[in-house]
């Protein structure tokens, strides 16, 4: 089977996951509440096809010309987390997972970043309070989330999560149906109840509010299906999730396709597509994906294009690392 097959037999895959899911509403959906200019579409794209550093002047220029709005900063955020996860992805367990990482040079560079984004959306929202800003201040504290959670920093990455969910909450408040502030509360929501018990520990002497993870994934399967920023975030976490925690592959590679259909030449959702197919013992679709990994061509950008990327991942070493776990998984195929 054709990958270009493979990926026509979505709308089957999804109409299975959306009968598994929970309270699914056959309503329509209503409009995304956040309406994002040409630039940080145009930064979007590229970070999720697969190229963040030709994200990042992009991002920058909305910096530039907006310097009290926090989008471009965030967005800035958002290319420097996708190279860090690749850098930190490997196989464990049989899955290809971004597990466990070091403190990086350029850590605090990207956590100040992280700051200055949630300053700004806390300057406007002393002006006007407004979910957009809400949602955008939310994203900050996710980014600080992420990296927090990368290094194992259980303590700060609680405290950062928790902000996050105080901010979404705020956003639903004034807006009940922001697709975004639901997608960032659904993350919270399912891995509160769903991770170790470390963080189980936390809550109890940091006084972290609790989880609903059936609930989770309600609110994030509207904030993949109507979000404007958090969208293709949280569509990459639920499908992880779901493979990782809760073994639904088939649920798990419904969610994940779409992101494929968008964004082919990302080589993050083409090992995870072929790491789901490999779970359900489709050997011959998993070695497709794993081989269209090894037939991508490096992006257009170049560490010029990305001073500031930090030396252990610059642009082409994330597609290289990339081949190399699909050369591992195809070694392991039978």
């Amino acid at each position: 089977m054709t990958l270009s097959l493979h990926l026509r037999r979505f709308p089957a895959l999804l109409l299975l996951a959306l009968l598994l899911s929970p309270r699914v509403s056959p309503a329509p959906l209503p409009a995304p509440s956040l309406t994002l200019p040409p630039l940080a579409l145009q930064a979007r794209d590229l970070i999720y096809n697969g190229d963040p550093a030709a994200a990042i002047p992009i991002a920058r220029s909305l910096e530039q010309s907006q310097p009290a709005q926090p989008l471009g900063f965030l967005l800035e955020g958002e290319a420097e987390w996708w190279q860090r996860y690749c850098s930190a992805t490997e196989i464990k367990y049989g899955m290809v997972e971004a597990w466990t990482h070091s403190k990086d040079p350029g850590d605090e560079a990207y956590l100040a970043l992280a700051d200055h984004a949630i300053s700004l959306a806390e300057a406007q929202l002393a002006k006007s309070d407004t979910p957009e800003m809400h949602v955008y201040a939310g994203f900050g504290y996710a980014l600080k989330t992420r990296v927090y959670g990368l290094r194992g920093e259980n303590h700060n990455a609680a405290r950062a999560g928790v902000a996050a969910r105080s901010e979404m909450l705020r956003a639903l408040q004034l807006d009940p149906q922001n697709p975004d502030a639901l997608a960032g509360l659904g993350i919270y929501n399912y891995y509160v109840e769903t991770l170790s018990p470390i963080v189980k520990f936390l809550r109890i002497f940091m006084g972290i509010p609790g989880g609903n993870k059936e609930l989770g994934i309600e609110q994030m399967q509207q904030g993949m299906a109507r979000g404007a920023i958090l969208d293709v975030d949280v569509r990459f976490i639920l499908a992880r999730a779901l493979r990782q925690y809760d073994q639904k592959y088939g649920q798990a590679l419904a969610i994940a396709l779409p992101l494929l259909s968008r964004y082919p030449r990302n080589p993050e959702f083409l090992l995870l597509a072929g790491n789901l197919n490999a779970e359900l013992g489709r050997s011959s679709e998993a070695r497709e994906y794993f081989q269209a990994v090894l037939h991508l061509q490096p992006p257009s950008s170049s560490a010029a294009s990305c001073p500031n990327c930090s030396a252990s991942s610059p642009p082409h070493s994330c597609l290289a690392h990339s081949r190399d776990l699909a050369n591992s998984f195809l070694a392991g195929l039978h």
